[in-house]
């Protein structure tokens, strides 16, 4: 099976520049009904991107992956019909209602359960297959071994997450947002209450912690076990991050894409990267970064110090000056004029710009905190900046060019499409045919549009008089004719929606909204963004704060499995564990 690098899209151009960069297929958000609520597009954007895609046999998918109130629904359909008309190659769901609606509008579009399915055991992977879903979105906190359970246990397609930001909770479970501010992370407003500063407490009211971002993890990053992944049966590699910008998505991509080649993968897009920048995803946004739960071990996977990007550290100030301060650099580091720097106080992360930098030397406006000794980091490398801008990746289509003995010109694509432009016209035969053999090849072997061309076979044993001009002008012809045709997209798999109803009785985290995703249950209480459950889990999660401050009383190292307590703002939380399955809650509390 085929394997896609799958890249986020906050918008067209955005999904058009990752696409150029290597991206197999991207996920972009529609006008409406997309986790992401401060990433929508317009279908007339999203055709346009399809159209780019097209070309090389990538993929476009839709994220239509919120829940869907009841008055919502009549929306929702039209809106799915408009987004397949656009030529889109799926959608990311979220609310089974959708399964009703695709199938009762006869789209052919291939649906795939989200990642806020929260699917985590092979029992769930079964029944979202066993609904008509293609494709599986897998939760991001799975080891290798359970990730191999689930392949076992279903026959359709299999994503999972390898780089980006990652949510402290299972996706699709978290009612913290909805629970302090009525704005659901279900239907794409999150208020990340998750990268929050929080004092820790244990139960005699003794603060362990004290300004910390308890709950926030650093960055997900699996560019090491991409191999691994394929093997396990994943056949679609996703990066996160529908809110970020141009340069944080080409820079990622490349980099994930170069690693794919190297590992040989068969790729379910054509065409190759020619040109562009060396890739580092250690200069764009990151909290640093960690593999989570993999390799099935717990690690350190917390950046408590800071929810924001400190990015790469630089040195250390050891003097300050009127105009800004000198540091003691890290070997290798060189910084430019307006690079990005940052450094943390005790309470937060402060930011600033370098107006003027010369060897150790930046010259900035003042900068309240920062003295001698402060650790300097640099979160935007103004020079790797302007290199993305500088040097954009350029995507090409391999083409071969053949002349038969008949002086038919005609081309093969790499994805099998064949062109002719008919017969060289005769007219004066050339003198010296190995010259004029070796000018065509030259001619014919060159770039056009996005396609590169080889010379193949020549086999007419008399060739025409020709100039360069007219044989540039072939090429060009070639180009527009294959450009006429469709590319022979690698097939994608496809199943009928299959919206039983009476699945059984589902209780709030089954996010149900509507009367269809009710019937499909058979009986389902609601979704907790219409009917709060009083006591309700707001998060349950693989990542526990005891083990992370090494209090875990599994490894031997706390006898105590009390619970522990958030405050924030004159918020309380309680922190439950629940070590039988390793996992840690959270409720809210009241004094």
């Amino acid at each position: 099976m085929p394997v896609e690098l799958l890249a986020p899209a906050r918008n067209a151009d955005i999904g058009i520049a990752a696409i150029d960069c290597g991206a197999d297929a991207v996920y972009i958000a529609g006008p409406a009904f997309g986790a992401r609520a401060a990433a929508g597009n317009s279908v007339e954007d999203i055709a346009r991107l399809c159209r780019h895609a097209a070309r090389f046999g990538a993929r476009v998918f839709v994220t239509f992956n919120t829940i869907i109130f009841e008055k919502e629904l009549q929306k929702a359909s039209f809106l799915l019909s408009e987004l397949a008309g656009a030529g889109i190659d799926g959608f990311i769901v979220q609310d089974l209602a959708v399964l009703r609606m695709a199938r009762e509008a006869g789209l052919k579009v291939p649906l795939h359960a989200s990642t806020q399915c929260a699917i985590r055991t092979p029992e769930e992977a079964r029944f979202y297959e066993s609904l008509g879903f293609s494709r599986l979105v897998l939760e991001r906190q799975l080891s290798l071994d359970e990730i191999k359970a689930i392949r076992d246990a279903v026959s359709c397609e299999l994503e999972f997450f390898v780089h980006g930001a990652l949510c402290v909770c299972y996706s699709g479970n978290c009612y913290l947002s909805q629970a302090l501010s009525g704005r659901s992370a279900n239907r794409g407003e999150c208020i990340q209450a998750c990268r929050s500063r929080y004092d820790l407490a244990d139960p005699s009211g003794r603060t362990l912690l004290r300004n910390k971002a308890v709950l926030s993890l650093k960055d997900y990053n699996l560019k090491d076990y991409m191999a691994e992944l394929a093997d396990a049966g994943i056949c679609s590699f996703k990066i996160e991050g529908r809110l970020k910008n141009i340069s944080y998505v080409r820079n990622v991509v490349r980099e994930y894409s170069l690693a794919m080649d190297a590992l040989s993968l068969d790729r379910a897009s054509f065409g190759r990267v020619v040109k562009g920048f060396a890739p580092d995803s250690s200069k764009t946004f990151n909290r640093g970064y960690t593999s989570l739960f993999i390799d099935g071990k717990r690690g350190t996977w917390a950046a408590m110090d800071t929810p924001k990007s400190m990015g790469e550290a630089v040195g250390e100030v050891s003097r300050l000056l009127p105009d800004g301060f000198e540091m003691n650099l890290r070997s290798g580091v060189t910084l430019s004029n307006g690079d990005g720097f940052s450094f943390a106080t005790a309470s937060d992360i402060v930011g600033f710009r370098g107006d003027v930098c010369q060897g150790s030397r930046v010259r900035c406006k003042k900068v309240e905190g920062l003295k001698v000794g402060t650790k300097v980091f640099r979160n935007i490398s103004a020079e790797f900046e302007r290199t993305l801008e500088r040097m954009p990746c350029e995507r090409l289509m391999n083409a071969t060019v053949s002349i038969d003995k008949d002086l038919t010109v005609s081309a093969l694509s790499e994805d099998g499409r064949e062109v002719s432009i008919g017969r060289i016209p005769e007219g004066e035969t050339a003198q010296d045919r190995p010259r004029m053999e070796a000018m065509l090849r030259e001619g014919l072997g060159k770039k056009s549009g996005i396609w590169q061309f080889s010379a193949g076979s020549i086999d007419a044993p008399a060739l025409p008089l020709l100039p360069s001009s007219r044989i540039n002008a072939m090429r060009r012809s070639l180009s527009e004719a294959l450009d006429g045709m469709p590319c022979n997209k690698k097939t994608i798999l496809y199943k009928e929606p299959a919206p039983k109803e009476g699945h059984g009785r589902a209780d709030y985290k089954a996010n149900v909204a509507n009367s269809i995703a009710e019937a499909i249950y058979g009986s389902a209480r609601p979704a907790f963004e219409i009917e709060p459950a009083e006591g309700a889990e707001l998060m349950r999660t693989r990542y526990c704060v005891r083990h992370e401050l090494g209090l875990c009383p599994r490894q031997g190292k706390s006898r105590s499995n009390a619970p522990l307590y958030l405050h924030n703002n004159g918020r309380s939380f309680m922190l439950e564990f629940d070590c039988a399955r390793c996992e840690m809650t959270l409720v809210m509390f009241k004094k």
